[in-house]
């Protein structure tokens, strides 16, 4: 089941960012070993949950969580 599989990768980006703080796409995709339609399915869940924030330092977008 897709949704499930996105609830489980949603999780371990919660796990990663909360352990880790501000990080880019590419830091959360390598720590959280993940694919990147994983990520981005999970990050848009994160996202509609109002779970997650979005900032720019210099040329990377940065995510982290919404506290």
């Amino acid at each position: 089941m897709i949704s499930g599989d996105v609830g489980e990768d949603a999780g371990k980006i919660w796990r990663y960012l909360d352990q880790h703080g501000q990080s880019s796409f590419s830091a959360i995709l390598k720590g959280a070993k993940l694919k990147q339609r994983a990520a981005d399915r999970a990050i848009g869940w994160l996202t509609r949950e109002g779970k997650l924030e979005f900032g720019r330092d210099k040329n990377a977008e940065l995510i982290s969580l919404l506290r």
